[in-house]
Protein backbone atom coordinates (compact mmCIF):
# COMPACT_ATOMS: atom_id res chain seq x y z
CA UNK A 1 0.00 0.00 0.00
CA UNK A 2 3.08 2.01 0.94
CA UNK A 3 4.30 1.78 -2.67
CA UNK A 4 0.70 2.67 -4.76
CA UNK A 5 0.22 5.57 -2.23
CA UNK A 6 3.49 6.90 -3.24
CA UNK A 7 3.12 6.27 -7.28
CA UNK A 8 0.10 8.40 -6.65
CA UNK A 9 1.81 11.01 -4.68
CA UNK A 10 4.04 11.29 -7.69
CA UNK A 11 1.29 10.83 -10.07
CA UNK A 12 -0.53 14.21 -8.61
CA UNK A 13 2.96 15.85 -7.97
CA UNK A 14 3.63 14.90 -11.89
CA UNK A 15 0.32 16.53 -13.27
CA UNK A 16 0.57 19.97 -10.86
CA UNK A 17 3.72 20.93 -12.09
CA UNK A 18 2.41 20.00 -16.01
CA UNK A 19 -0.29 22.03 -15.52
CA UNK A 20 0.91 24.98 -12.94
CA UNK A 21 3.86 24.76 -15.62
CA UNK A 22 1.48 25.62 -18.62
CA UNK A 23 -0.89 27.95 -16.69
CA UNK A 24 1.91 30.28 -15.54
CA UNK A 25 4.89 29.61 -17.54
CA UNK A 26 3.65 28.14 -21.48
CA UNK A 27 5.40 25.13 -22.78
CA UNK A 28 9.29 26.99 -23.08
CA UNK A 29 8.90 27.77 -19.26
CA UNK A 30 8.33 23.97 -18.35
CA UNK A 31 11.22 23.00 -20.21
CA UNK A 32 13.38 25.73 -18.33
CA UNK A 33 12.47 24.95 -15.18
CA UNK A 34 12.46 21.17 -15.24
CA UNK A 35 16.00 21.10 -16.48
CA UNK A 36 17.61 23.58 -13.96
CA UNK A 37 15.67 22.11 -10.98
CA UNK A 38 16.94 18.67 -12.55
CA UNK A 39 20.42 19.95 -12.81
CA UNK A 40 20.25 21.03 -8.97
CA UNK A 41 19.22 18.01 -8.01
CA UNK A 42 21.30 16.15 -9.87
CA UNK A 43 24.06 17.59 -8.19
CA UNK A 44 22.09 17.11 -4.52
CA UNK A 45 21.57 13.25 -5.50
CA UNK A 46 25.31 12.59 -5.99
CA UNK A 47 26.70 14.77 -3.22
CA UNK A 48 24.04 15.10 -0.86
CA UNK A 49 25.30 11.94 1.49
CA UNK A 50 29.66 13.41 1.58
CA UNK A 51 27.69 16.66 2.73
CA UNK A 52 24.81 15.94 5.39
CA UNK A 53 28.08 13.80 6.92
CA UNK A 54 30.50 16.05 7.09
CA UNK A 55 27.14 18.61 8.02
CA UNK A 56 26.92 16.72 11.23
CA UNK A 57 30.41 15.60 11.75
CA UNK A 58 29.94 12.13 11.64
CA UNK A 59 33.08 9.92 11.98
CA UNK A 60 33.65 7.04 10.07
CA UNK A 61 33.19 3.66 12.32
CA UNK A 62 34.27 0.16 11.69
CA UNK A 63 34.66 -3.40 13.47
CA UNK A 64 37.73 -2.04 16.06
CA UNK A 65 36.05 1.28 16.55
CA UNK A 66 32.16 0.19 17.03
CA UNK A 67 32.26 -3.56 16.72
CA UNK A 68 28.79 -3.95 18.19
CA UNK A 69 26.77 -1.09 15.82
CA UNK A 70 29.29 -2.83 13.04
CA UNK A 71 28.38 -6.01 13.25
CA UNK A 72 24.60 -5.40 14.04
CA UNK A 73 24.72 -3.34 10.91
CA UNK A 74 26.46 -5.96 8.63
CA UNK A 75 24.03 -9.11 9.90
CA UNK A 76 20.55 -6.78 9.82
CA UNK A 77 22.19 -5.76 5.64
CA UNK A 78 22.80 -9.50 5.22
CA UNK A 79 19.20 -10.26 5.95
CA UNK A 80 17.68 -7.68 3.87
CA UNK A 81 20.09 -9.19 1.00
CA UNK A 82 22.14 -5.01 0.74
CA UNK A 83 25.65 -4.55 0.59
CA UNK A 84 27.33 -3.82 3.44
CA UNK A 85 26.87 0.01 4.21
CA UNK A 86 28.90 2.51 5.67
CA UNK A 87 28.49 2.87 9.21
CA UNK A 88 28.75 6.25 10.76
CA UNK A 89 28.65 8.28 14.54
CA UNK A 90 27.30 11.46 15.44
CA UNK A 91 28.60 13.25 18.52
CA UNK A 92 25.05 14.76 20.01
CA UNK A 93 23.08 13.34 23.32
CA UNK A 94 19.49 13.28 21.09
CA UNK A 95 19.02 9.65 20.07
CA UNK A 96 18.51 9.51 16.55
CA UNK A 97 19.56 8.05 13.26
CA UNK A 98 19.59 8.54 9.41
CA UNK A 99 20.37 6.67 6.54
CA UNK A 100 21.76 8.26 3.44
CA UNK A 101 23.36 7.20 -0.18
CA UNK A 102 22.51 7.31 -3.98
CA UNK A 103 21.56 3.51 -3.77
CA UNK A 104 22.14 0.58 -2.06
CA UNK A 105 26.14 0.53 -3.14
CA UNK A 106 26.75 3.44 -1.90
CA UNK A 107 24.80 3.82 0.91
CA UNK A 108 25.49 4.83 4.85
CA UNK A 109 23.93 4.67 8.10
CA UNK A 110 24.53 6.90 10.77
CA UNK A 111 23.40 7.08 14.61
CA UNK A 112 24.18 9.32 17.43
CA UNK A 113 25.94 8.47 20.45
CA UNK A 114 22.67 8.84 22.47
CA UNK A 115 21.02 6.36 20.76
CA UNK A 116 23.75 3.88 21.11
CA UNK A 117 23.86 4.88 24.84
CA UNK A 118 20.49 5.04 25.84
CA UNK A 119 18.40 2.43 23.91
CA UNK A 120 18.90 -1.53 24.35
CA UNK A 121 20.66 -3.37 21.65
CA UNK A 122 16.94 -5.07 20.23
CA UNK A 123 15.97 -0.88 20.23
CA UNK A 124 18.99 -0.24 18.26
CA UNK A 125 18.62 -2.89 16.18
CA UNK A 126 14.82 -2.14 15.30
CA UNK A 127 16.32 1.59 14.03
CA UNK A 128 19.22 0.11 12.01
CA UNK A 129 16.62 -1.96 10.48
CA UNK A 130 14.77 0.62 9.64
CA UNK A 131 17.43 2.87 7.77
CA UNK A 132 18.50 -0.11 6.08
CA UNK A 133 15.02 -0.49 4.73
CA UNK A 134 14.83 3.36 3.85
CA UNK A 135 17.92 2.21 1.60
CA UNK A 136 16.22 -1.05 0.13
CA UNK A 137 13.52 1.25 -0.87
CA UNK A 138 15.95 3.58 -2.68
CA UNK A 139 14.05 6.06 -0.56
CA UNK A 140 16.54 8.66 -1.79
CA UNK A 141 16.02 8.70 -5.11
CA UNK A 142 12.32 9.00 -4.40
CA UNK A 143 12.49 11.99 -2.52
CA UNK A 144 15.15 13.66 -4.88
CA UNK A 145 12.72 13.09 -7.68
CA UNK A 146 10.19 14.73 -5.34
CA UNK A 147 12.55 17.72 -4.89
CA UNK A 148 13.12 18.28 -8.38
CA UNK A 149 9.50 18.44 -9.21
CA UNK A 150 8.70 20.62 -6.17
CA UNK A 151 11.75 23.01 -7.14
CA UNK A 152 10.49 23.33 -10.59
CA UNK A 153 6.98 24.45 -9.44
CA UNK A 154 8.44 26.95 -7.34
CA UNK A 155 10.87 27.66 -10.11
CA UNK A 156 8.09 28.54 -12.40
CA UNK A 157 5.90 30.47 -9.90
CA UNK A 158 9.09 32.55 -9.62
CA UNK A 159 9.53 32.94 -13.44
CA UNK A 160 6.28 34.22 -13.31
CA UNK A 161 6.41 36.45 -10.87
CA UNK A 162 9.62 38.29 -12.75
CA UNK A 163 9.20 37.93 -16.04
CA UNK A 164 5.37 38.01 -16.66
CA UNK A 165 4.37 34.11 -17.13
CA UNK A 166 2.74 32.85 -19.78
CA UNK A 167 0.01 35.88 -21.33
CA UNK A 168 -2.16 33.43 -22.80
CA UNK A 169 -3.13 31.92 -19.48
CA UNK A 170 -6.88 31.55 -19.06
CA UNK A 171 -6.45 32.02 -15.20
CA UNK A 172 -6.73 35.79 -15.89
CA UNK A 173 -4.45 38.23 -13.63
CA UNK A 174 -5.72 37.46 -10.69
CA UNK A 175 -6.10 33.79 -11.10
CA UNK A 176 -2.11 33.93 -12.29
CA UNK A 177 -1.15 35.65 -8.96
CA UNK A 178 -3.36 33.22 -7.16
CA UNK A 179 -1.65 30.22 -8.60
CA UNK A 180 1.97 32.08 -7.78
CA UNK A 181 1.31 31.86 -4.33
CA UNK A 182 -0.78 28.23 -3.91
CA UNK A 183 1.58 25.99 -6.43
CA UNK A 184 4.67 26.25 -4.30
CA UNK A 185 2.81 25.49 -0.98
CA UNK A 186 0.47 22.50 -2.82
CA UNK A 187 4.24 21.14 -3.93
CA UNK A 188 5.24 21.46 -0.59
CA UNK A 189 2.40 19.74 1.02
CA UNK A 190 2.75 16.10 -1.67
CA UNK A 191 6.58 16.97 -0.71
CA UNK A 192 6.02 16.66 2.52
CA UNK A 193 2.93 13.85 1.95
CA UNK A 194 5.31 11.53 0.39
CA UNK A 195 8.05 11.80 3.30
CA UNK A 196 5.22 10.71 5.57
CA UNK A 197 4.34 7.81 3.26
CA UNK A 198 8.36 6.68 2.79
CA UNK A 199 8.59 6.82 6.77
CA UNK A 200 5.83 4.42 7.10
CA UNK A 201 7.00 2.11 4.79
CA UNK A 202 10.57 2.14 6.10
CA UNK A 203 8.45 1.07 9.70
CA UNK A 204 6.83 -1.71 7.77
CA UNK A 205 10.36 -3.03 5.89
CA UNK A 206 12.43 -2.32 8.47
CA UNK A 207 10.54 -4.34 11.41
CA UNK A 208 10.60 -7.51 8.64
CA UNK A 209 14.25 -7.25 8.76
CA UNK A 210 14.65 -7.09 11.89
CA UNK A 211 12.02 -9.79 12.84
CA UNK A 212 11.14 -7.91 15.41
CA UNK A 213 7.91 -5.24 15.06
CA UNK A 214 8.18 -4.15 19.06
CA UNK A 215 11.82 -3.35 18.67
CA UNK A 216 11.08 -0.56 16.35
CA UNK A 217 7.91 0.26 18.16
CA UNK A 218 9.95 0.18 21.33
CA UNK A 219 12.57 2.68 20.10
CA UNK A 220 10.31 5.08 18.45
CA UNK A 221 8.75 5.91 21.60
CA UNK A 222 12.05 6.30 23.33
CA UNK A 223 13.58 8.48 20.43
CA UNK A 224 10.54 11.10 20.31
CA UNK A 225 10.28 11.58 24.40
CA UNK A 226 14.40 12.03 24.54
CA UNK A 227 13.78 14.19 21.12
CA UNK A 228 10.99 15.84 22.76
CA UNK A 229 13.21 17.01 25.59
CA UNK A 230 16.77 17.01 24.09
CA UNK A 231 17.71 19.90 21.72
CA UNK A 232 19.95 18.76 18.74
CA UNK A 233 21.53 22.46 17.81
CA UNK A 234 23.57 20.91 14.56
CA UNK A 235 19.77 19.90 13.26
CA UNK A 236 18.22 23.18 14.49
CA UNK A 237 20.79 24.92 11.93
CA UNK A 238 20.03 22.77 9.64
CA UNK A 239 16.28 22.43 9.42
CA UNK A 240 16.17 21.15 5.90
CA UNK A 241 17.66 17.94 6.78
CA UNK A 242 15.47 17.15 9.43
CA UNK A 243 13.29 14.95 7.13
CA UNK A 244 16.17 12.13 7.12
CA UNK A 245 16.20 11.67 10.83
CA UNK A 246 13.90 8.80 11.84
CA UNK A 247 12.12 10.92 14.67
CA UNK A 248 12.26 14.64 13.94
CA UNK A 249 14.98 15.87 15.60
CA UNK A 250 13.11 19.61 15.73
CA UNK A 251 10.28 18.59 18.64
CA UNK A 252 8.24 16.34 16.35
CA UNK A 253 4.57 17.96 15.53
CA UNK A 254 1.83 16.05 18.10
CA UNK A 255 -0.01 15.30 15.08
CA UNK A 256 -0.08 13.58 11.85
CA UNK A 257 -0.78 16.96 9.92
CA UNK A 258 0.26 18.26 6.16
CA UNK A 259 3.43 20.43 7.17
CA UNK A 260 4.99 17.48 9.39
CA UNK A 261 7.58 15.72 7.23
CA UNK A 262 7.14 12.49 9.90
CA UNK A 263 4.02 10.78 10.88
CA UNK A 264 2.69 11.30 14.35
CA UNK A 265 4.70 8.76 16.33
CA UNK A 266 2.01 7.20 18.45
CA UNK A 267 0.74 6.58 15.05
CA UNK A 268 3.65 4.59 13.63
CA UNK A 269 3.63 2.15 17.00
CA UNK A 270 0.18 1.13 16.57
CA UNK A 271 0.91 0.04 13.23
CA UNK A 272 3.72 -1.87 14.07
CA UNK A 273 2.26 -3.19 17.17
CA UNK A 274 -0.68 -4.42 14.58
CA UNK A 275 1.85 -6.12 12.57
CA UNK A 276 3.12 -7.93 15.82
CA UNK A 277 0.07 -9.04 16.57
CA UNK A 278 -0.15 -7.04 20.09
CA UNK A 279 -2.83 -4.40 21.85
CA UNK A 280 -2.28 -2.20 24.37
CA UNK A 281 0.47 0.03 25.63
CA UNK A 282 4.02 -0.73 24.93
CA UNK A 283 5.99 -2.17 27.68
Amino acid sequence: MGYVRTALLLAGMTALFLVVGFLLAGEGGILIALVMAIAMNAFAYWNSDKVVLRMYGAREVDDRSAPDLVGLTRQLADRAGLPMPRVYIIDSDQPNAFATGRNPENAAVAATTGLLSRLSMEEVAGVVAHELAHIKNRDTLIMTVTATLAGAISMIANFALFFGGNRNSPLGLVGVLAMMVLAPLAAMLVQMAISRSREYEADRVGAEICGQPLWLAGALERIQGFASRIDYHAAERNPATAHMFIINPLHAHKVDNLFSTHPNTANRVAVLRQMAGVAGPWG
